[in-house]
């Protein structure tokens, strides 16, 4: 990596990856003693608006990194673009009925900057807070409780265009955003996610540049890490200067870092560790101790100013955990960091991505939070899997994502009971949408759609949702 993350600031990791080889081998997922759920424990869906909406030039929206990166046929595994997705700027009502029809008491969507603000500032898109302000209506009526997601990754192109999270104003800009839906909308949207997964906006859109903004400079690791969280505390205090009563959270994509190989591989548990410094830690520190983890400081600390760590320690109504997969991570010489990308271990089962199948990561993940973090309260915000990528005639009969997430579901429960105050699980997703870089090939949906007739198929995993919703019990 260039201009970002040295041997410099690695070489202090050797302490923290001894520790780590003293560590047995990756913990194993435990079953739960009861499979019965309380019964407020909230059973959702979570989506978001660039991956389902369509209509992106319709009734003032303005463009956003996204519209501008998809452009790139090369960007995108398919060479589609969201231009369509699953329709829902359109056919709201028709995801709210699915909502519904799945016994699911809240939904939680993101809010397209851009589409309230077609600059990401100033004035007002009345036209595009009105479908917000409709939705959040519909979803009242069925009875189900919307959680809104602020930013998840849909950058206004004209704040990137002034620097993006590179820019310190951005922060700023996304507090004032923040305040204009808690004034409009928060007399019936209670509840608020900040960000969407900051580190992988951080590392995949502006390091390898495989999403929006598509920059490859490890350089912006520290102005974009730092910003996105100052943005977020910022935010958390405009919302609270609205109303008291709301509900505030942030999601981050939390994943155990692993060092392939056995457990003297020390190099590679070196790697491990500084990774996790980056994707982990360098959103948790902050929010819950106030501080960067000090393998980051080095980078992070030149673009953070008076009292910013007061600002981003914001006390979270719950924090969202985002679980699919660890990574594995190994020490590598081609870069000045020694980081790069490992293999998970040779006959684990895996995923339409290459990604290890591990509920046992979300176990770890959570005990985490419990014994380093204050054991805050907690929603699983995102977890699910796609269908397999190929022309399987009976995808509709999808028992392998009813085992996933089933077997996830079990470390929900066996977390809880060991004293993790898990209060929801957000399936992703409802509908097939697009997503992202590998725009219609990858389909997490519990229902299907038909790119070219529109029309919407249940798949097994609809019903077998639905009932567990109902019931609140893990068959």
């Amino acid at each position: 990596m260039d201009n970002g993350i040295t041997r410099r600031a690695l070489a202090p990791l050797a302490a923290g990856a001894a520790l780590a080889a003293t560590a047995s081998c990756a913990p194993q997922a435990h079953k739960p003693v009861s499979r019965q759920f309380p019964k407020d424990f909230i059973w959702g869906a979570a989506t978001s608006a660039f991956q389902i909406e369509g209509s992106l030039d319709v009734d003032g929206r303005g463009p956003s990194i996204w519209d501008v990166f998809q452009k790139d046929p090369a960007h995108i595994v398919d060479h589609s673009t969201a231009a369509v997705a699953t329709d829902s700027y359109r056919r709201y009502r028709d995801d709210v009925a699915l909502l519904k029809g799945a016994n699911l008491n809240a939904y939680r969507f993101s809010i397209s900057w851009s589409r309230v603000l077609p600059t990401g500032a100033g004035t007002i898109n009345d036209k595009g807070l009105d479908y917000y302000s409709r939705l959040v209506d519909a979803l009242l009526e069925a009875h189900i409780t919307p959680y809104a997601t602020l930013f998840h990754w849909d950058l206004p192109q004209a704040l990137y265009e002034k620097g993006g999270w590179a820019s310190r104003d951005t922060a700023n800009r996304l507090a004032d955003y923040a305040g204009v839906i808690g004034d409009k909308l928060g007399d019936r949207l209670k509840h608020y996610i900040i960000l969407n997964e900051a580190a992988v906006h951080t590392i995949i859109g502006h390091v390898l540049g495989l999403g929006a903004p598509g920059t490859k400079d490890a350089g912006m690791i520290g102005p974009v890490t730092h910003h996105q969280n100052l943005g977020q505390g910022l935010a958390i205090e405009a919302l609270r200067a609205k109303r008291s009563e709301f509900k505030v959270g942030t999601t981050m994509a939390l994943m155990p870092s692993r060092g392939p190989g056995p457990w003297w591989h020390l190099r590679d548990r070196l790697a491990a560790f500084g990774f996790d410094s980056i994707w982990n830690r360098a959103y948790l520190d902050p929010l819950f101790n106030g501080s960067y983890p000090w393998p980051a400081s080095s980078f992070i600390d030149p673009f953070v100013k008076g009292d910013d760590l007061k600002t981003v320690k914001q006390p979270v109504d719950f924090l969202g955990v985002n679980y699919y997969s660890p990574t594995y991570i190994e020490y590598t010489d081609s870069n000045p960091s020694h980081i790069g990308p490992g293999e998970p271990p040779k006959g684990v089962p895996l995923d339409a991505f290459g990604r290890e199948i591990d509920p046992a990561g979300l176990s770890e993940t959570l005990a985490r939070l419990r014994h380093h973090y204050g054991n805050p309260p907690v929603l699983i915000t995102e977890n699910g899997c796609s269908d397999p990528l190929s022309n399987n005639p009976a995808i509709h009969d999808d028992a392998f994502r009813v085992k996933y997430l089933t077997q996830h579901l079990e470390v929900v429960k066996a977390e809880m009971e060991a004293g993790s105050p898990i209060g929801g699980f957000f399936v992703w997703s409802i509908i097939d949408n697009w997503e992202w870089d590998s725009g219609y090939t990858s389909k997490f949906g519990l229902v299907a759609m038909d790119r070219k007739s529109g029309i919407r198929k249940l798949k097994k995993s609809y019903a077998w949702f639905g009932e567990l919703a109902k019931t609140g019990k893990l068959a």
